[in-house]
């Protein structure tokens, strides 16, 4: 059986964590900047995990983590 490739797009997009878990960057923070609160800009800088029901598509897509 060949090697699966890793998914170019995704590798940019999450990183795992040491435990297994993957982490990925919040949406909403390219344009239209200007009428979100600094509250929430600031909020969406923080990385978050993917949840349950990505995680198994995303692994599937990036077999060597």
């Amino acid at each position: 059986m060949p090697k699966m490739k890793t998914k170019k797009a995704v590798k940019k997009r999450f990183k795992f964590t040491k435990t297994g878990k993957i982490k990925r960057t919040r949406s909403s923070r390219r344009h239209i900047l200007t009428k979100k609160s600094r509250k929430r800009k600031r909020g969406l800088r923080q990385q978050a995990l993917v949840s349950k029901g990505e995680l198994r598509t995303i692994k599937r897509l990036m077999p060597y983590g």
